[in-house]
């Protein structure tokens, strides 16, 4: 999934070469329109909206932690705490 920034056909046909599905909306400009899977797109919003939400957290959005481990904690305690709002 991506944005009309991504509507290329040297992009959509490497994600054709991985086994794929492109989820990217047609770019306006673009002569061949190819289909949209709207539901698909839609759950997009979803996470990006969840990632906007956890960078509220200034640790999690500035990265302190230095372990990944740490970091993967760090960001299941905001998103526990969004959860409980």
């Amino acid at each position: 999934m991506a944005d009309t920034a991504y509507d290329s056909d040297r992009f959509r046909q490497v994600i054709a070469d991985k086994g794929a599905l492109a989820v990217i909306p047609n770019n306006p400009s673009r002569a061949s329109k190819y289909p949209l899977d709207k539901h698909l797109y839609a759950q997009r919003h979803l996470v990006e909206c969840c990632f906007s939400k956890l960078k509220q957290f200034r640790r999690v959005a500035t990265r302190y932690e230095k372990t990944a481990r740490n970091y993967r904690a760090i960001v299941t305690i905001a998103a526990t705490v969004l959860w409980l709002r």
